[in-house]
C-alpha cells in the first residue's frame, strides 16, 4: 500500500472513530447529519483498495494490447491525397 493510501485509509478511520464516539455520546442529531458523508467515507475507502487492482490490471492489459498491435500503415494527413 503507498503512502499515499496509508494517510486516506488514517484520516477516514478518525472520522470513522469520531462518528463512533459521538453515537456513544448521544449525539444523535450529529451522526444522522453525517450520514451522507459517512456513506461516501465508506464509498471511497472500497474505490482505494479496488482502485488500485483494478488500475494494475488495465496497465498490464494495455501493455498485452501494445505488444500485439502491429504498426499501421501510414494514413494521409487531412488535405493529401493517397498515392496512386
Amino acid at each position: 500500500m503507498t503512502s499515499k493510501q496509508v494517510m486516506i485509509v488514517a484520516v477516514l478511520a478518525a472520522v470513522l472513530t469520531w462518528s463512533a464516539v459521538m453515537t456513544a455520546l448521544g449525539q444523535l442529531a450529529a451522526v444522522a447529519a453525517l450520514l451522507p458523508s459517512l456513506g461516501l467515507l465508506i464509498q471511497q475507502i472500497v474505490s482505494v483498495f479496488i482502485g488500485a487492482e483494478v488500475r494494475s490490471g488495465a496497465a498490464q492489459g494495455s501493455r498485452r494490447r501494445r505488444l500485439r498491435q502491429r504498426p499501421a500503415e501510414a494514413s494521409p494527413a487531412g488535405s493529401e491525397e493517397p498515392a496512386r
